[in-house]
């Protein structure tokens, strides 16, 4: 089996980091070693890691506050496998993750690959709700996830693996925070490096469990997504606009009310099959009460993220 060095950097979430070792303990071929960065936490997660030191090969490192991308870096640099895995520490893996990535890696060899989320059946409705609207096709969520995706696949940190020599030619990651992963897997690919979903190879991702911090979870993807374009011109894509057409759509009905009834019915119109048509898929596949709360998730993730964009397209 390759060898799989699992980097985790973890700021303040003790509790989401032990369900997160506790499956890893499950896996059905076990990564080579585990580490963890504690990134200046102020409830540190030395003793939760300490559980696990024997039974997963695990070392804990402490260091001041840097954010999530040079705490990966840190990681990368103590790593000895022939891959380095990253896990948000808000992530519980299924157990036969390693085993999925080892045999597709062996078959079909990446240089760096990424691979999707799901929602966990032990996730509360508002998660669950949550995940949906960051994995469906209909808030463009999902295309990331899907083998048939919008150009080149970039992988995302909160489920990536990258081989050693691409960490040694790109010296990881430029910027900390606001588009950190986007950035870096950018340069992967321009390095000429190959990239790849794995899509067997998901992983449960809790997100956010409250609609304030996933609010401003995504106004600060959507300010994250259009710093990237500062970096490289041309990123910021049409379908990464579509959250910006549907908030100003929404803004304009009372406007189109006071000019033309006719046109304010017909948008009021897209505006309902469009979230119908949301209702009814989440409910499809989650239940009556996720396709509610689904609205609402859905909602606040498109209008979050064009108010981001907004933000960030001032400054």
């Amino acid at each position: 089996m390759l060898k799989f060095s699992v980097i985790i950097p973890v700021y303040n979430r003790p509790e989401e980091l032990d369900e997160l070792l506790e499956s890893l303990t499950r896996q059905s071929k076990a990564p080579y070693e585990v580490l963890v960065i504690d990134d200046g936490s102020v409830c540190d997660s030395k003793e939760v890691s300490k559980k696990y030191e024997e039974t997963l090969n695990l070392r804990y490192f402490s260091k001041i506050n840097t954010g999530q991308g040079y705490t990966r870096n840190f990681g990368f640099d103590h790593a000895s496998g022939d891959y380095f895995v990253v896990f948000d520490s808000d992530c519980i893996i299924p157990e036969d993750y390693f085993e999925v990535v080892d045999q597709h890696l062996k078959k079909n060899p990446l240089d760096a690959y990424g691979g999707p989320d799901a929602a966990h059946k032990s996730f509360t409705l508002v998660q669950k709700a949550i995940s949906y609207s960051m994995t469906s096709l209909f808030t463009t969520g999902g295309i990331r996830g899907r083998k048939k995706h919008a150009g080149t696949f970039h992988p995302r940190s909160f489920n990536m693996g990258i081989s050693r020599k691409v960490y040694e030619a790109t010296h990881g990651y430029r910027l900390t925070r606001m588009g950190e992963d986007i950035e870096f897997s950018i340069r992967i690919i321009d390095q000429g490096f190959s990239t790849g979903l794995i899509q067997e190879a998901k992983v449960y991702h809790k997100r956010r469990t409250d609609l304030i911090s996933f609010w401003k979870q995504l106004h600060f993807f959507g300010r994250a997504r259009f710093n990237i374009n500062r970096f490289f011109p041309g990123e910021l894509k049409l379908f990464h606009l579509f959250p910006l057409f549907f908030f100003l759509g929404l803004l304009s009905i009372p406007v189109l009310g006071l000019l033309s009834i006719d046109l304010m019915s017909i948008l009021v119109t897209l505006y309902g099959f469009y979230f119908m048509l949301i209702f009814l898929d989440a409910s499809i596949k989650n239940g009556p009460v996720v396709g509610l709360l689904s609205l609402f998730t859905s909602l606040i993730q498109l209008c979050a993220y064009a108010t981001g964009l907004i933000r960030e397209s001032f400054r």
